[in-house]
């Protein structure tokens, strides 16, 4: 067998590393100290599909973060993880109340009808996100067996919309829910940026106030891949183990997404990474407000900055720096920010957007 290091690789870079964008925190690369995880729980055989030393450490990490009950379920991706949880918190005919913003209801494919039979039953919400008396326009119906059961809500930490639940309206919330007989799911793709602004842990807004499960986001915080499932109410889920298989969720070599975790949560880095994205984005709405003809449309509260400016600028700055229409009809945008976001990043978008904007 040969040497590997005496071994040509074939891999080569197929992108310039200088370029840079404001379209997702999906762009970005893999922070350095989760790829030497990665490279830390590389070699030798450990035992395949989670029965490995990381996702068992990955336990008792789950457990200073949301506490003894909490079980940690590693999966793939956030639509796997939101689509694995809702299914575990429901009946077969029950639907689950969410903002018409969400992301389960507005960027996942139809995954959640489709993938996991459920039914969304939407509000729509001036800010993305949802209150007790949004919730009660959909709470209804439990004993007409001709509308789907309102089993669960599902709120998103932070919201499709940057915005950012404090901690009395998720209590506020889980405490509704409850009280109506309905279970709570928190979609936590961004919960690390939604901690950071809060300036509390995440236990504050999910397991100290009743939600039962959520999806913890990793990849849009510096992971290479992965999410988790964490049920933060053990009796409020019915065989997460067999629906992560039975849901095309379950890694084979775990340990792989187990040790990313492991880095970004058993320290600060998660919390490390979710403040300077957060910082960018207040870096960048403070430039944008001094520029005559964009308009800030949310609160900037984590990572996002939501904008109006005129179609034809935004077509040509598409042009310098990537990143997505919201609504392209208004001529609203979306420019988010992530942990290797830099001030020089900013200001040279800032720089670009003045210059569109002047000609």
């Amino acid at each position: 067998m040969a040497d590997p290091a005496t071994v040509k690789t074939a891999a080569r870079r197929h992108h310039d590393p200088q370029v840079r964008g404001f379209a997702s925190d999906n762009y970005a690369g893999i922070h350095p100290e989760v790829l030497a995880a990665i490279a830390l729980a590389n070699g030798g055989h450990q035992v395949a599909y989670g029965e490995d030393e990381y996702t068992d450490h990955l336990q008792r990490i789950g457990h200073s973060h949301f506490g003894q009950r909490a079980e940690v379920y590693p999966v793939f991706n956030g639509t796997g993880a939101n689509v694995t949880a809702l299914q575990a918190l429901t009946d077969r005919w029950g639907a689950v109340i969410c903002a018409e913003s969400a992301h389960i209801n507005v960027d996942e494919g139809g995954a959640p009808e489709r993938m996991g039979g459920l039914k969304l039953l939407t509000v729509p919400t001036p800010d993305g996100k949802l209150t007790p008396e949004l919730i009660d326009r959909q709470a209804w119906g439990w004993e007409d067996e001709h509308r789907a059961m309102p089993q669960v809500v599902s709120i998103t930490q932070n919201t499709e919309l940057g915005t950012v639940y404090t901690v009395d309206e998720v209590r506020a919330i889980v405490e509704h829910a409850h009280e109506r007989g309905m279970k709570v799911h928190l979609d936590g793709a961004r919960i690390a940026n939604a901690a950071a602004s809060l300036d509390v842990p995440m236990r504050a807004f999910t397991n100290a106030v009743g939600v039962d499960a959520l999806s913890y986001g990793g990849t849009k915080n510096g992971m290479m891949f992965g999410e988790a499932v964490i049920v933060l109410n053990p009796d409020a889920v019915s065989h997460m183990k067999h629906l992560r298989k039975l849901s095309m969720q379950l890694a084979s070599k775990m340990r792989f997404v187990s040790a990313q975790f492991e880095a970004l949560l058993a320290g600060d880095l998660w919390l490390r990474n979710a403040r300077h994205a957060n910082a960018m984005a207040q870096r960048l709405a403070e430039g944008v407000r001094s520029v005559d003809g964009v308009e800030i449309l949310y609160p900037v509260q984590a990572n996002a900055v939501f904008a109006r400016l005129p179609h034809d600028v935004s077509l040509r700055l598409q042009k310098r720096f990537r990143f997505y229409f919201w609504d392209e009809a208004a001529g609203d945008v979306r420019w988010m920010c992530s942990f290797d976001t830099t001030e020089d990043d900013v200001d040279a978008f800032l720089l670009a957007l003045k210059e569109e904007m002047a000609r």
